[in-house]
């Protein structure tokens, strides 16, 4: 038997895409066969995976199953085909959040919720990577669904730090001040804007030298302009760092040289870099959108509103209550555990046997 997965775009740097490659060498490991065919790739993914046109004809032993985060035209090709289908449901951000500022990739998240719902009466499982987007799925008409977290080791440090990067942070850090991290999109519906105001309070408040690191590439082309901007008017262009791309070593350092993580996201369906920062033992402070409260659990502080000077207070409490840093840090460990790969694939491909009656 095969399950030959579907996804709109692979990219080796995405959360999805190592889901995908690791769930396909996971089946591969129980003896079932599995190849990844996309829509668009990287090219350091094209020797992996597959284009969609080599799908080929309809296979009486093969089930699709369809990593679903975005509208694509590679679905209405999967709707062509007879074969039984799957889901793995990564959430769809809500277009209402980015409309605003990027039209074009708003259209597409309203496509892949459409998407999805038509999606429904013809899948026989549907997996999802949080009890949040379960219930998303459940909205979206689907009767048989389950939660496994993602194939993705989030919970060890990475590789060896950037040795120049983690020289200059280091250099910027025996200056004085906190340093405050958020990995992920530099995208609107993020809200980088609000850990921004928050900084302004806390180095106001508490800690003039403080600093935030915005780390990750920005969507689309109108949003990161104007939050550039914005830190300008502010006065903190010297402490805000908005680092775009950046890779794994690079990331590593960063993360190392943090004391606190901290969310403002309007909406999460999980968020994998919370859990990657609490594999490194980061204290998290977090809005409580969406799935963020799930995925912190106790190992945080989850806030039900973020306007800048309650935020800025918990960042504070955290930085200065050396019995709460420590406590927190150990929560943070034993949750990101929680999130292992190992138990993750099991968890996956207990489940596809199920699905296929394998």
């Amino acid at each position: 038997m095969r399950v030959d997965q579907v996804i709109p775009s692979l990219a080796s740097r995405d959360a999805i895409g190592v889901h995908t490659v690791n769930l396909m060498h996971a089946l591969r490991a129980a003896g079932i066969g599995s190849d990844i065919f996309y829509g668009t790739c990287t090219p350091d993914m094209a020797g992996v995976a597959r284009p969609l046109s080599a799908l080929g004809r309809t296979a009486r032993d093969r089930t699709l199953l369809y990593q679903s985060s975005i509208g694509s035209p590679v679905f209405d090709t999967l709707m062509t085909r007879d074969e039984p289908k799957l889901v793995n449901y990564h959430n769809i951000t809500p277009t209402e959040l980015l409309a605003p500022w990027e039209p074009a990739v708003a259209y597409e998240t309203s496509l892949g919720r459409a998407q999805l719902e038509r999606l429904a009466p013809h899948s026989l499982f549907a997996i999802a990577d949080s009890r949040f987007n379960e219930q998303e799925l459940i909205d979206a008409g689907y009767t048989k669904t389950a939660v496994a977290s993602l194939l993705i080791d989030m919970t060890r440090a990475g590789p060896v730090p950037d040795p120049k990067t983690a020289a200059r942070l280091a250099s910027e850090r025996s200056a004085g001040g906190v340093d405050l991290i958020f990995v992920g999109k530099v995208s609107p519906h993020k809200a980088p804007h609000d850990l921004v105001k928050m900084l302004s309070v806390y180095r106001r408040v508490y800690d003039p030298c403080a600093r935030l690191r915005l780390v990750g590439s920005p969507l689309g082309e109108r949003y990161a302009p104007a939050l550039a901007r914005f830190v300008h008017d502010v006065g903190l262009d010297d402490a805000v760092e908005v680092t775009g791309s950046v890779d794994p070593a690079t990331l590593e350092a960063y993360l190392r040289a943090a004391d606190v993580f901290v969310c403002a996201s309007e909406h999460e369906g999980f968020c994998v870099p919370i859990v990657e920062a609490m594999g490194h033992g980061l204290p998290v402070v977090a809005y409580g959108a969406a799935a963020v409260p799930e995925t912190v659990g106790d190992a945080g502080l989850v806030l039900p509103a973020k306007d800048p000077l309650r935020f800025a207070a918990a960042v504070h409490r955290v930085v200065t209550d050396d019995a709460l840093r420590a406590r927190l840090a150990d929560a943070a460990r034993a949750r990101a555990a929680s999130f292992s790969i190992e138990r993750a694939t099991a968890r996956h491909v207990e489940l596809i046997r199920r699905a296929i009656g394998a």
